[in-house]
Protein backbone atom coordinates (compact mmCIF):
# COMPACT_ATOMS: atom_id res chain seq x y z
CA UNK A 1 0.00 0.00 0.00
CA UNK A 2 1.21 3.55 -0.83
CA UNK A 3 -0.72 5.39 1.78
CA UNK A 4 -1.15 4.00 5.27
CA UNK A 5 -4.44 5.89 6.17
CA UNK A 6 -7.67 4.12 5.73
CA UNK A 7 -11.36 4.43 6.38
CA UNK A 8 -13.89 2.86 8.04
CA UNK A 9 -17.79 2.88 7.57
CA UNK A 10 -20.87 0.85 8.78
CA UNK A 11 -23.88 0.66 6.62
CA UNK A 12 -27.54 -0.77 7.47
CA UNK A 13 -29.06 -1.63 10.13
CA UNK A 14 -27.11 -1.48 13.75
CA UNK A 15 -25.91 -4.32 15.13
CA UNK A 16 -24.14 -4.65 18.62
CA UNK A 17 -20.59 -5.13 18.48
CA UNK A 18 -19.64 -2.66 15.75
CA UNK A 19 -17.75 -0.31 18.11
CA UNK A 20 -16.14 -2.94 18.92
CA UNK A 21 -14.99 -3.27 15.84
CA UNK A 22 -14.32 0.11 15.00
CA UNK A 23 -11.84 0.78 18.30
CA UNK A 24 -10.19 -3.01 17.17
CA UNK A 25 -8.92 -1.01 13.86
CA UNK A 26 -8.20 2.06 15.55
CA UNK A 27 -6.18 0.36 18.32
CA UNK A 28 -4.52 -1.95 15.86
CA UNK A 29 -3.91 0.67 13.29
CA UNK A 30 -2.24 3.02 15.52
CA UNK A 31 0.31 0.08 16.03
CA UNK A 32 1.13 -0.80 12.78
CA UNK A 33 1.36 3.16 12.05
CA UNK A 34 -2.50 3.41 10.22
CA UNK A 35 -4.12 6.13 10.37
CA UNK A 36 -8.06 5.87 10.56
CA UNK A 37 -10.34 8.25 9.45
CA UNK A 38 -14.17 7.52 10.29
CA UNK A 39 -16.74 8.00 7.20
CA UNK A 40 -20.00 8.51 9.19
CA UNK A 41 -23.76 7.34 7.87
CA UNK A 42 -21.86 4.53 6.00
CA UNK A 43 -22.28 4.74 2.14
CA UNK A 44 -23.52 8.27 2.32
CA UNK A 45 -20.51 9.16 3.72
CA UNK A 46 -18.92 8.90 0.64
CA UNK A 47 -21.73 10.17 -1.94
CA UNK A 48 -23.14 13.12 -0.22
CA UNK A 49 -19.94 14.92 1.31
CA UNK A 50 -18.94 18.05 -0.11
CA UNK A 51 -14.96 18.25 0.76
CA UNK A 52 -14.54 20.78 -2.05
CA UNK A 53 -17.43 23.33 0.12
CA UNK A 54 -15.01 22.56 3.17
CA UNK A 55 -17.93 21.10 5.04
CA UNK A 56 -16.83 17.53 5.96
CA UNK A 57 -17.08 17.34 9.62
CA UNK A 58 -20.66 15.80 9.38
CA UNK A 59 -18.98 12.87 7.36
CA UNK A 60 -15.98 12.78 8.25
CA UNK A 61 -13.79 11.93 11.83
CA UNK A 62 -10.33 11.70 12.32
CA UNK A 63 -10.03 8.39 14.54
CA UNK A 64 -7.65 7.67 17.40
CA UNK A 65 -7.54 6.11 20.54
CA UNK A 66 -8.67 9.05 22.54
CA UNK A 67 -12.14 9.39 21.14
CA UNK A 68 -12.33 5.40 20.66
CA UNK A 69 -11.64 4.33 23.97
CA UNK A 70 -15.18 4.12 25.35
CA UNK A 71 -16.96 3.26 22.62
CA UNK A 72 -16.58 -0.38 22.44
CA UNK A 73 -18.98 -0.16 25.88
CA UNK A 74 -22.25 0.69 24.03
CA UNK A 75 -23.83 -0.50 21.27
CA UNK A 76 -24.95 1.24 17.95
CA UNK A 77 -22.88 2.44 15.96
CA UNK A 78 -20.28 5.40 16.93
CA UNK A 79 -19.90 6.08 13.43
CA UNK A 80 -23.86 6.04 12.49
CA UNK A 81 -25.32 4.73 9.47
CA UNK A 82 -27.84 4.83 6.67
CA UNK A 83 -29.25 2.46 3.80
CA UNK A 84 -27.61 4.45 1.27
CA UNK A 85 -26.57 2.49 -2.14
CA UNK A 86 -24.19 4.91 -4.13
CA UNK A 87 -24.71 2.80 -7.16
CA UNK A 88 -28.40 3.77 -7.25
CA UNK A 89 -29.36 7.59 -5.40
CA UNK A 90 -32.51 9.06 -6.62
CA UNK A 91 -31.76 12.97 -8.37
CA UNK A 92 -34.23 14.15 -5.89
CA UNK A 93 -31.94 12.88 -2.89
CA UNK A 94 -29.09 14.47 -4.32
CA UNK A 95 -27.52 17.18 -2.23
CA UNK A 96 -26.55 20.44 -3.21
CA UNK A 97 -23.46 20.75 -4.72
CA UNK A 98 -24.49 17.33 -6.56
CA UNK A 99 -27.70 18.68 -7.66
CA UNK A 100 -26.08 20.98 -10.25
CA UNK A 101 -24.12 18.53 -12.36
CA UNK A 102 -26.84 15.70 -12.30
CA UNK A 103 -26.06 15.50 -16.12
CA UNK A 104 -22.84 13.81 -15.58
CA UNK A 105 -24.06 10.72 -13.81
CA UNK A 106 -25.15 7.69 -15.21
CA UNK A 107 -28.80 7.07 -14.84
CA UNK A 108 -29.42 3.02 -14.08
CA UNK A 109 -32.98 3.63 -14.23
CA UNK A 110 -35.53 6.76 -14.46
CA UNK A 111 -34.53 9.26 -11.85
CA UNK A 112 -31.79 7.45 -10.22
CA UNK A 113 -28.27 7.69 -11.02
CA UNK A 114 -24.56 5.92 -9.92
CA UNK A 115 -22.31 8.03 -7.64
CA UNK A 116 -19.63 5.67 -8.26
CA UNK A 117 -17.72 8.49 -9.56
CA UNK A 118 -18.34 10.36 -6.70
CA UNK A 119 -17.45 8.18 -4.02
CA UNK A 120 -13.81 7.22 -6.20
CA UNK A 121 -13.37 10.97 -6.50
CA UNK A 122 -13.94 11.58 -2.67
CA UNK A 123 -11.63 8.63 -1.61
CA UNK A 124 -9.11 10.05 -3.62
CA UNK A 125 -9.49 13.66 -2.06
CA UNK A 126 -9.12 11.92 1.63
CA UNK A 127 -5.93 10.51 0.90
CA UNK A 128 -7.62 6.92 1.57
CA UNK A 129 -5.14 3.77 0.70
CA UNK A 130 -7.84 1.43 2.04
CA UNK A 131 -11.53 0.75 3.05
CA UNK A 132 -12.74 -1.02 5.67
CA UNK A 133 -16.86 -1.86 5.31
CA UNK A 134 -18.83 -3.30 7.90
CA UNK A 135 -22.37 -4.40 7.32
CA UNK A 136 -24.92 -7.08 5.86
CA UNK A 137 -24.99 -8.18 2.32
CA UNK A 138 -26.55 -5.22 1.49
CA UNK A 139 -24.35 -3.04 2.55
CA UNK A 140 -21.28 -5.42 1.41
CA UNK A 141 -22.96 -5.83 -2.03
CA UNK A 142 -20.98 -2.14 -3.06
CA UNK A 143 -17.79 -3.83 -1.51
CA UNK A 144 -16.95 -5.71 -5.21
CA UNK A 145 -17.54 -2.69 -7.30
CA UNK A 146 -14.93 -0.15 -5.75
CA UNK A 147 -12.40 -3.41 -5.13
CA UNK A 148 -13.13 -3.87 -8.92
CA UNK A 149 -12.72 0.03 -9.53
CA UNK A 150 -9.11 -0.32 -7.72
CA UNK A 151 -10.00 0.76 -4.26
CA UNK A 152 -8.26 -2.18 -1.83
CA UNK A 153 -11.51 -2.69 -0.11
CA UNK A 154 -11.84 -5.04 3.47
CA UNK A 155 -14.91 -6.10 4.69
CA UNK A 156 -16.47 -6.90 8.25
CA UNK A 157 -19.70 -9.24 7.89
CA UNK A 158 -22.76 -8.15 10.53
CA UNK A 159 -26.21 -8.63 10.90
CA UNK A 160 -28.36 -10.18 13.51
CA UNK A 161 -29.66 -12.30 10.86
CA UNK A 162 -26.66 -14.13 10.24
CA UNK A 163 -27.17 -14.16 6.53
CA UNK A 164 -24.04 -13.00 4.81
CA UNK A 165 -22.59 -15.54 2.05
CA UNK A 166 -19.18 -16.89 3.16
CA UNK A 167 -19.16 -17.31 6.91
CA UNK A 168 -21.00 -19.15 9.17
CA UNK A 169 -21.09 -15.81 11.68
CA UNK A 170 -21.85 -12.02 11.57
CA UNK A 171 -21.35 -10.14 14.68
CA UNK A 172 -24.44 -9.02 16.18
CA UNK A 173 -26.26 -12.71 15.87
CA UNK A 174 -25.05 -14.25 19.30
CA UNK A 175 -26.46 -11.04 20.99
CA UNK A 176 -29.80 -11.05 18.89
CA UNK A 177 -30.79 -14.66 19.94
CA UNK A 178 -29.22 -14.42 23.29
CA UNK A 179 -31.83 -11.03 23.92
CA UNK A 180 -34.63 -13.16 21.93
CA UNK A 181 -34.38 -15.79 24.08
CA UNK A 182 -34.00 -13.98 27.32
CA UNK A 183 -37.62 -12.50 26.03
CA UNK A 184 -39.28 -15.42 25.60
CA UNK A 185 -38.08 -16.27 28.83
CA UNK A 186 -39.47 -13.66 30.60
CA UNK A 187 -42.86 -13.44 28.99
CA UNK A 188 -43.59 -17.32 29.17
CA UNK A 189 -45.50 -16.29 32.72
CA UNK A 190 -47.78 -14.40 31.25
CA UNK A 191 -48.86 -16.10 28.22
CA UNK A 192 -49.13 -19.28 30.65
CA UNK A 193 -51.12 -16.72 33.11
CA UNK A 194 -53.62 -16.09 30.46
CA UNK A 195 -53.31 -19.50 28.97
CA UNK A 196 -53.25 -18.10 25.16
CA UNK A 197 -50.56 -19.04 22.18
CA UNK A 198 -47.68 -16.81 22.26
CA UNK A 199 -46.25 -15.37 18.90
CA UNK A 200 -42.84 -14.03 18.75
CA UNK A 201 -41.99 -12.31 15.87
CA UNK A 202 -38.34 -11.58 14.70
CA UNK A 203 -35.80 -10.23 12.66
CA UNK A 204 -35.19 -12.75 8.97
CA UNK A 205 -36.01 -11.24 5.60
CA UNK A 206 -34.95 -13.77 3.74
CA UNK A 207 -33.00 -16.41 6.05
CA UNK A 208 -34.54 -18.11 9.46
CA UNK A 209 -31.62 -18.35 11.16
CA UNK A 210 -32.20 -15.81 14.14
CA UNK A 211 -35.61 -17.64 14.65
CA UNK A 212 -34.18 -21.21 14.14
CA UNK A 213 -31.37 -20.58 17.08
CA UNK A 214 -33.76 -18.89 19.04
CA UNK A 215 -36.04 -21.94 18.74
CA UNK A 216 -33.10 -24.29 18.67
CA UNK A 217 -32.50 -23.44 23.07
CA UNK A 218 -36.01 -22.66 24.01
CA UNK A 219 -37.76 -25.94 22.44
CA UNK A 220 -40.57 -24.13 20.99
CA UNK A 221 -41.58 -24.39 17.19
CA UNK A 222 -40.51 -21.73 14.40
CA UNK A 223 -41.34 -20.42 11.13
CA UNK A 224 -38.77 -19.23 8.57
CA UNK A 225 -38.77 -17.72 5.04
CA UNK A 226 -37.20 -21.14 3.77
CA UNK A 227 -40.01 -23.04 3.99
CA UNK A 228 -43.74 -22.28 3.65
CA UNK A 229 -45.90 -23.78 6.52
CA UNK A 230 -49.60 -25.67 6.03
CA UNK A 231 -51.59 -22.90 8.24
CA UNK A 232 -54.10 -25.64 9.67
CA UNK A 233 -51.12 -28.19 11.13
CA UNK A 234 -49.32 -25.22 12.29
CA UNK A 235 -51.93 -24.10 14.28
CA UNK A 236 -53.24 -28.02 14.85
CA UNK A 237 -49.71 -28.44 16.70
CA UNK A 238 -50.03 -25.16 18.71
CA UNK A 239 -53.38 -26.28 20.32
CA UNK A 240 -52.28 -29.30 21.02
CA UNK A 241 -49.02 -28.31 22.89
CA UNK A 242 -51.19 -26.03 25.04
CA UNK A 243 -54.05 -28.46 25.70
CA UNK A 244 -51.14 -30.92 26.68
CA UNK A 245 -49.31 -28.31 28.60
CA UNK A 246 -49.46 -28.16 32.32
CA UNK A 247 -49.80 -24.20 32.13
CA UNK A 248 -51.86 -24.64 28.97
CA UNK A 249 -50.15 -22.49 26.59
CA UNK A 250 -47.94 -22.82 23.95
CA UNK A 251 -45.50 -20.50 21.64
CA UNK A 252 -43.50 -19.95 18.56
CA UNK A 253 -41.16 -17.88 17.07
CA UNK A 254 -41.78 -16.60 13.74
CA UNK A 255 -39.13 -14.60 10.82
CA UNK A 256 -40.89 -11.61 9.73
CA UNK A 257 -40.15 -13.43 5.95
CA UNK A 258 -42.10 -16.49 7.09
CA UNK A 259 -45.21 -17.04 5.02
CA UNK A 260 -47.91 -20.02 4.63
CA UNK A 261 -48.66 -22.07 1.67
CA UNK A 262 -51.29 -20.17 -0.50
CA UNK A 263 -50.22 -17.03 1.11
CA UNK A 264 -48.42 -14.13 -1.02
CA UNK A 265 -45.84 -11.76 1.16
CA UNK A 266 -47.39 -8.83 1.80
CA UNK A 267 -45.30 -5.53 1.76
CA UNK A 268 -45.89 -1.77 2.07
CA UNK A 269 -44.04 1.42 1.65
CA UNK A 270 -41.62 2.48 -0.85
CA UNK A 271 -38.41 0.45 -1.23
CA UNK A 272 -34.94 1.49 -0.07
CA UNK A 273 -31.98 1.65 -2.26
CA UNK A 274 -31.40 -1.90 -1.88
CA UNK A 275 -34.94 -2.70 -3.50
CA UNK A 276 -36.59 -3.74 0.08
CA UNK A 277 -39.59 -3.24 1.12
CA UNK A 278 -41.41 -3.47 4.77
CA UNK A 279 -43.28 -6.46 5.15
CA UNK A 280 -46.68 -6.77 7.08
CA UNK A 281 -46.35 -7.78 10.18
CA UNK A 282 -46.93 -11.72 9.93
CA UNK A 283 -47.12 -12.60 13.42
CA UNK A 284 -50.12 -10.36 13.93
CA UNK A 285 -51.41 -11.99 10.61
CA UNK A 286 -50.80 -15.10 12.03
CA UNK A 287 -52.59 -14.27 15.21
CA UNK A 288 -55.66 -13.47 13.54
CA UNK A 289 -55.82 -16.35 11.62
CA UNK A 290 -54.96 -18.58 14.99
CA UNK A 291 -57.97 -16.88 16.21
CA UNK A 292 -60.55 -17.35 13.39
CA UNK A 293 -59.77 -21.18 12.90
CA UNK A 294 -59.10 -22.26 16.15
CA UNK A 295 -61.06 -19.93 18.59
CA UNK A 296 -57.84 -19.47 20.77
CA UNK A 297 -56.72 -16.49 22.10
CA UNK A 298 -52.68 -15.29 21.54
CA UNK A 299 -50.27 -12.83 22.47
CA UNK A 300 -48.39 -11.37 19.90
CA UNK A 301 -44.84 -9.83 20.70
CA UNK A 302 -42.64 -8.12 18.42
CA UNK A 303 -39.16 -8.72 19.41
CA UNK A 304 -37.44 -6.61 16.05
CA UNK A 305 -35.66 -4.27 16.99
CA UNK A 306 -35.16 -4.43 20.83
CA UNK A 307 -32.77 -7.38 19.76
CA UNK A 308 -30.55 -5.35 17.89
CA UNK A 309 -30.34 -2.21 20.87
CA UNK A 310 -27.84 -2.31 23.60
CA UNK A 311 -24.32 -3.79 24.69
CA UNK A 312 -22.79 -6.89 22.80
CA UNK A 313 -22.45 -10.03 24.82
CA UNK A 314 -19.11 -11.53 25.20
CA UNK A 315 -19.53 -13.77 21.88
CA UNK A 316 -20.00 -10.52 19.86
CA UNK A 317 -17.35 -8.36 21.58
CA UNK A 318 -14.85 -10.95 20.60
CA UNK A 319 -15.29 -11.71 16.96
CA UNK A 320 -15.83 -8.37 16.76
CA UNK A 321 -12.74 -7.21 18.04
CA UNK A 322 -10.90 -10.70 16.40
CA UNK A 323 -12.48 -9.62 13.31
CA UNK A 324 -11.19 -5.70 13.35
CA UNK A 325 -7.79 -7.46 13.99
CA UNK A 326 -7.76 -9.63 11.26
CA UNK A 327 -8.43 -6.56 8.71
CA UNK A 328 -5.46 -5.28 10.04
CA UNK A 329 -3.34 -8.03 9.61
CA UNK A 330 -4.72 -8.53 6.07
CA UNK A 331 -4.19 -4.94 5.07
CA UNK A 332 -0.23 -4.71 6.79
CA UNK A 333 0.34 -7.64 4.92
CA UNK A 334 -0.68 -6.21 1.25
CA UNK A 335 -4.19 -8.01 0.75
CA UNK A 336 -7.43 -6.78 0.06
CA UNK A 337 -10.73 -7.80 -1.34
CA UNK A 338 -11.53 -10.35 1.20
CA UNK A 339 -13.99 -10.47 4.12
CA UNK A 340 -13.21 -11.32 7.57
CA UNK A 341 -15.01 -14.55 8.14
CA UNK A 342 -15.46 -17.85 10.19
CA UNK A 343 -15.59 -21.22 8.48
CA UNK A 344 -15.54 -24.56 10.16
CA UNK A 345 -15.09 -22.86 13.22
CA UNK A 346 -11.95 -21.49 12.36
CA UNK A 347 -11.01 -17.57 11.81
CA UNK A 348 -9.95 -16.76 7.95
CA UNK A 349 -9.92 -14.33 5.02
CA UNK A 350 -12.46 -15.43 2.63
CA UNK A 351 -13.73 -13.64 -0.79
CA UNK A 352 -15.85 -11.27 -0.74
CA UNK A 353 -19.81 -12.31 -0.99
CA UNK A 354 -21.49 -12.22 -4.68
CA UNK A 355 -24.10 -10.02 -4.38
CA UNK A 356 -25.39 -12.03 -7.26
CA UNK A 357 -26.30 -15.16 -5.33
CA UNK A 358 -28.07 -13.00 -2.65
CA UNK A 359 -28.23 -13.49 1.49
CA UNK A 360 -26.89 -17.27 2.77
CA UNK A 361 -29.99 -19.41 3.76
CA UNK A 362 -30.87 -21.95 6.16
CA UNK A 363 -30.25 -25.55 4.70
CA UNK A 364 -34.08 -26.75 5.09
CA UNK A 365 -32.71 -30.54 5.12
CA UNK A 366 -30.46 -30.83 7.33
CA UNK A 367 -30.98 -28.00 9.97
CA UNK A 368 -35.58 -27.64 10.16
CA UNK A 369 -37.81 -30.03 10.58
CA UNK A 370 -40.86 -29.91 8.75
CA UNK A 371 -42.84 -32.05 9.56
CA UNK A 372 -43.10 -30.97 13.13
CA UNK A 373 -41.99 -27.16 12.67
CA UNK A 374 -38.79 -27.14 15.20
CA UNK A 375 -35.11 -27.27 14.66
CA UNK A 376 -33.39 -30.41 13.72
CA UNK A 377 -31.42 -31.70 16.63
CA UNK A 378 -29.94 -34.84 15.55
CA UNK A 379 -27.04 -35.52 13.82
CA UNK A 380 -24.56 -32.61 14.83
CA UNK A 381 -21.44 -34.07 15.38
CA UNK A 382 -18.60 -32.86 13.42
CA UNK A 383 -20.23 -29.61 12.78
CA UNK A 384 -18.88 -26.02 13.97
CA UNK A 385 -21.01 -24.48 17.18
CA UNK A 386 -23.16 -22.79 14.72
CA UNK A 387 -24.31 -25.69 13.36
CA UNK A 388 -23.39 -25.23 9.29
CA UNK A 389 -20.89 -24.49 7.17
CA UNK A 390 -20.23 -21.74 5.47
Amino acid sequence: MGLKRIGILTGGGDVPGLNSVIKGVVYRGGELGFEVLGIRKGWEGLTHVDLAGGQQEKYVLPLNRTNTRTIDRTGGTFLHSSRTNPARIKVEALPPHLATQEGRFKEVQPGVVDLTPVVLENLQALHLGALVVIGGDDTLSYAPVLEQAGVAVIAVPKTMDNDVRNTEYCIGFSTAVTRAVAAITRQRTTVGSHERIGIFRIFGRDAGYTALYTAYVTSIRCLIPEHRFNLRKLIDLLVTDKRRNPSNYSLVVISEGAVWEGEEIHEYGEADAFGHRKKVNIGEALSDRVKSIAGEETIVSDLTYDLRSGEPDFVDKMVATTFANLALDSLAAGQHGRMMAIQNGCYVDADLPDPALGPRQVDVATMYNVDRYRPNYAGKKGLPIFLTRA
